[in-house]
């Protein structure tokens, strides 16, 4: 399900939560399903259930998971997804295009590929 990389700069935390919202994103986790409990998944990675739990707090912060009281975490339906998310996301693409275009890309191949990734989701 999900591995992590001991070499990775990045917080453990944010391993798990990237590698959850990538499952979410792709529907191997889909909408509505029950995500793994705490516990269940702090032992499978053999890490503290504190680094877990940060990681489902902040996919419900980013509105990709949801909490019901006594029943566990649940991956959230796309529509749920915050219009902040989306205004990041949108930040980070605008900075990899400034770059890219930094980097002698044109606007209109950098547009192409945005569109043939846009077919690839819809098919």
């Amino acid at each position: 399900m999900l591995s992590l990389n001991l070499r990775d700069s990045r917080p453990i935390y944010e391993q798990v939560r990237d590698g959850l919202r990538r499952l979410i994103i792709t529907g191997a986790i889909p909408p509505g399903d029950k995500l793994p409990s705490v516990r269940t998944l702090a032992g499978q990675l053999a890490i503290n259930p504190n680094t877990i739990q940060r990681s489902y707090e902040a996919l419900e912060r980013e509105g990709y998971a949801y909490s019901v009281p006594g029943k566990g975490s649940f991956a959230a339906l796309p529509q749920d997804v915050t219009e902040k998310r989306r205004r990041e996301l949108f930040g980070q693409l605008d900075a990899v295009v400034q770059e890219l275009v930094y980097l002698g890309m044109g606007r209109a191949e950098i547009a192409k590929r945005c569109m043939d990734e846009g077919k690839e989701e819809t098919q």
